[in-house]
């Protein structure tokens, strides 16, 4: 064993390593003052963190060291070979659990040994945290101002009594400047807008003696408990296109109300403007550029600390917002054609929740069952012209995939019912398995959303078990793997494509589930919990795909976010070698998982009664 090195070679090397490069001079020199050099030869075995807690974070200095991630994997090769620069050891010390990996010397190596409580307490306080969470980007090294939802409410609330005369809460909310007006409500609380007063009082048939309470009778406000961050009330007023939110203590005690221009101040939501300015367009053009600005939006969103996955949520919403003022926008140009006889649905990712900067517009449409064939032709060219004009603000649709302009995806309410009946009759039949997985991805985002009949169709897929069996094999048709048999052929050693090899197989393997237990839930991880403790997805194997999906998405997300800064088209390829220790064993675990349940499955495909998949 070497002698103790010089405090500034280990902190140079350290400065030089991710995560470590993210800690301060000062915590870097304590780490390097107890940093010591080890020398090992070929075949020593260097740490096995599966069967305890490490003592040690390990750096490569120099040398090869192979890394196994799977306990039962140790007899085969290696699942990463590491060299100079990267860290070994850090995944169980920062979870507290002895969860890998095994890492053994390829070679003669130099390692920098660092002591795991030391390293524990530097990043990670005095509390665990799970590894990809604090491991997927840099930590924030200070909290932003106004990240809690309490600290956005500026001024006392308006309140009145469910007997107050609207006319006299509407002259109390314009002498305290507010848009909107508490009511407190023997259940809870009710709300009074500035929009509700136009719409039902003055534009509609409510009298200005009538009683506020009866004005707001069956209203029920989007509200959030202090203590919020500010970002999951700014997605409340984005998702449901709210006027305003009201916080509420634990107690129910009315605190206030946050609009969308409260956001400003805070770096969490730094770009909710854009939503704003996205929704007043006054043009097609102005619409697109405003639209180019999302990636940066989600740029700042993500360094201002905002956890990735409220970041693809916004970014959701920010694109819903942009179909439909394109929508609006582009049958303005038609004054024929009734904007009003038709439902667009968000397909794919975007119908799921789940859209990052690569995916693409995929869309249906739903016609009242007046609309004429004719017709329906004529709207097509239009949705053709909304695609186009979404292409121009850097979105996306594939032509020959799921678009509202083909006729495959623009029918009446009653065609597309009738068709999702043959498609659960014959699934095997035209492309009926493949149209049941689009539509149950459906999600109304303009006109009216109670007018899509299909996906009350498919309700019943539990009563179908030929197409479920049928269902289930098309899920695990695409399968999890560090390696397609392309690149095998290709000689391609190092990329990993994110959505085709991971992804996907996990959201197949929850909408199927989810289809199994009959739960509505879109998103894929809300799916996953649907399904947990059933016959066919044990909540143990559940609740392991969701973590995995959320790894994923969150390396996804940053690995796209940084294409776009450098002006690259984003996609889901990676370069194995190009990503940190940390991540590539991230990956390499998420395919392990995935493929156990996929083998798990194909057993119940073959074995199991249909009928019991969802108990």
């Amino acid at each position: 064993m070497a002698a103790v090195p010089q405090a500034v070679e280990a902190a140079e090397v350290l400065a030089a390593t991710a995560p470590f490069d993210q800690l301060d001079a000062g915590a870097l020199r304590e780490l390097a003052r107890d940093a010591r050099v080890e020398e090992h030869d070929d075949g020593v075995v260097l740490l096995d963190a599966f069967t305890a807690m490490p003592r040690h974070v390990h750096v490569i200095r120099s040398g090869r060291v192979g890394l196994w991630v799977e306990p039962e994997s140790a007899t085969d090769e290696p699942d990463l070979v590491l060299g100079p620069g990267d860290v070994f050891g850090l995944d169980a010390t920062l979870t507290g659990r002895a969860i890998g990996p095994l890492a053994v010397a390829s070679g003669p190596v130099s390692v920098l040994r660092l002591p795991a409580a030391r390293v524990s307490a530097l990043l990670a306080g005095e509390r665990p945290v799970v590894v990809p969470d604090r491991l997927a980007g840099p930590p924030v090294s200070e909290s932003p101002a106004y990240v809690v939802v309490d600290e956005l409410v500026v001024s006392r609330p308006v309140v009145a009594a469910p007997g107050d005369r609207v006319v006299d809460v509407a002259r109390r909310m314009t002498e305290a400047d507010h848009g909107y007006a508490a009511v407190e409500l023997p259940g809870g609380w009710g709300m009074v807008t500035d929009r509700m007063l136009r719409e039902r009082v003055l534009a509609g048939d409510v009298t200005a003696e009538t009683a506020v309470g009866d004005l707001v009778a069956g209203e029920t406000p989007d509200q959030v408990v202090s203590g919020e961050s500010a970002a999951t009330a700014l997605i409340l007023l984005l998702d449901r296109r709210a006027d305003y939110v009201l916080v509420v203590d634990r107690d129910g005690t009315l605190r206030g109300a946050v609009e969308p221009r409260d956001f400003v101040v805070s770096s969490t939501t730094a770009g909710v403007s854009l939503h704003e300015q996205l929704r007043r367009a006054a043009t097609v053009e102005e619409l697109q550029e405003r639209a180019r600005g999302i990636p940066g939006v989600l740029v700042t969103l993500l360094d201002g600390g905002l956890a990735s996955a409220k970041v693809i949520t916004v970014h959701t919403a920010l694109l819903d917002t942009t179909v439909r003022r394109m929508v609006e926008l582009v049958f303005a140009r038609h004054p024929a054609l009734d904007p009003d006889a038709f439902t667009w649905l968000s397909l794919g990712s975007n119908g799921r929740g789940e859209a990052v900067p690569s995916s693409d517009i995929d869309s249906a449409a739903a016609f009242d069952d007046r609309v004429t064939a004719d017709d329906i032709v004529r709207y097509r060219h239009v949705f053709a012209e909304v695609n186009d004009g979404l292409a121009a603000a850097g979105l996306t649709s594939d032509r020959h995939g799921a678009t509202a302009s083909r006729p495959l995806f623009a029918r009446t309410n009653a065609a597309w019912r009738a068709a999702g009946r043959q498609w659960l009759a014959a699934p095997a039949s035209n492309n009926g398995a493949m149209m049941t997985s689009l539509l149950v991805d459906g999600r109304p985002i303009y006109g009216d959303p109670g007018l899509p009949a299909v996906t009350g169709v498919f309700a019943g897929l539990r009563e179908h078990p030929g197409t479920m069996r049928l269902l289930l094999q098309e899920s695990l048709s695409r399968r999890a793997r560090l390696r397609s048999l392309r690149d095998v052929l290709a000689g391609r050693r190092t990329g990993f494509d994110l959505k085709s090899h991971a992804l996907l197989p996990i959201v197949n393997l929850a909408r199927w589930a989810a289809l199994s237990v009959g739960s509505p839930a879109l998103p894929t991880t809300e799916r996953l919990r649907a399904a947990a403790g059933s016959t066919a997805l044990p909540a143990a194997q559940a609740l392991a795909l969701v973590e995995v999906f959320e790894v994923l998405q969150r390396i996804r997300l940053r690995h796209q976010l940084r294409q776009v800064e450098q002006g690259v088209a984003p996609g889901d390829r990676v370069d194995l070698t190009a990503v940190s220790a940390i991540d590539r064993s991230i990956i390499t675990r998420a395919v392990r998982e995935i493929a156990a349940v996929q083998r798990r499955l194909d057993n119940i495909a073959l074995y199991d009664d249909p009928e019991s998949w969802g108990r």
